[in-house]
């Protein structure tokens, strides 16, 4: 099992909204993240849009790439880049994961 990390820059003045559209994620984006292998998945961010987020998976190059060939995921991926700072793509194509350096098991 991976334990994957990474980090996005949510727009500050579109926390509020950002939050809004987390409490309430499409049924078919959450049946299509276990699908495709995303479990014990979250998501934190802090007052000035730091975004970090938390997954484990079998192979998370193999949870991308099953999540980026649906449809649904193309939707909310499209409606979610405008929340980000420094993207030029998708969100889940700029996420910058972070190497695990300690874990207490």
């Amino acid at each position: 099992m991976q334990r994957v990390c990474f980090l996005l820059k949510v727009r500050p003045d579109r926390l509020d909204e950002y939050r809004e559209r987390h409490a309430a994620v499409w049924p078919e984006m959450l049946d299509a993240l276990r699908a495709t292998g995303w479990r014990n998945y979250s998501l934190f961010v802090r007052d000035d849009g730091l975004l970090v987020g938390y997954l484990e998976t079998d192979d998370f190059e193999a949870a991308l790439a099953g999540m980026a060939a649906t449809g649904v995921n193309a939707r909310w991926q499209a409606e979610m880049a405008p929340f980000f700072e420094g993207l030029d793509g998708r969100p889940d194509e700029g996420m910058m994961t972070l190497t695990e350096v300690f874990h207490l098991g």
